[in-house]
């Protein structure tokens, strides 16, 4: 079974913990998206990463990136339904940011909340946020090392005074047929 450093998963976000994403709600109808530390653990590096375009309308669990690893090229979901407002830049030169700072410069995209209080019934926030994680690592044999002190606060992603309608170049048809499996709790390619 391989070690898993401590998890520093923001209780307060909101995670769609079998596809191993996360949302930050910012208090303007709008919310941060982007992987889960535990979900680079279990995909690895990110080389590549395409989120879809900004105006693309997406149901929860529903494909909002794909990002490229060492051996596969996998699909990301969206912890939460929305309408794409922005886009991470900067992963296009710096994809690396989503593997190396998945709470902070790693996000992928921020969506206009459409229907939060029926997303909710698939999301953990609060309390139980560290124990679904936890078993979430387990299922995929990892254990985790026990956390002795708290971690430092993720750093913030993008400004809530920022909504860009800048474009991604990336192809929103490209991988719909991969949403099929979005319940599944194995990772088996649909998500990091």
């Amino acid at each position: 079974m391989s070690m898993l450093p401590p998890l520093q998963d923001p209780p307060d976000w909101l995670y769609l913990v079998p596809q191993q994403v996360w949302a930050r709600p910012e208090g303007d109808g709008t919310a941060t998206v982007g992987i889960t530390q535990l979900g680079i653990h279990l995909s690895g590096e990110v080389y590549m990463c395409r989120a879809k375009r900004v105006g693309t309308e997406l149901a929860q669990g529903e494909t909002m990136a794909v990002v490229e690893l060492s051996k596969s090229v996998v699909a990301v979901k969206t912890p939460v339904s929305g309408t794409v407002v922005q886009v991470n830049e900067a992963l296009e030169d710096r994809p690396e940011l989503v593997h190396r700072d998945p709470y902070g410069a790693g996000w992928i995209a921020r969506l206009r909340l459409t229907d939060l209080a029926r997303d909710m019934a698939d999301l953990v926030t609060g309390d139980a946020v560290a124990p679904a994680m936890a078993h979430h690592a387990w299922l995929n044999r990892l254990a985790l090392v026990p956390a002795t002190t708290p971690g430092a606060a993720p750093s913030a992603g993008p400004q809530n005074d920022s909504d860009s309608d800048s474009d991604s170049d990336s192809d929103s048809d490209s991988d719909s047929d991969s949403d099929s499996d979005s319940d599944s709790d194995s990772d088996s390619g649909s998500a990091p």
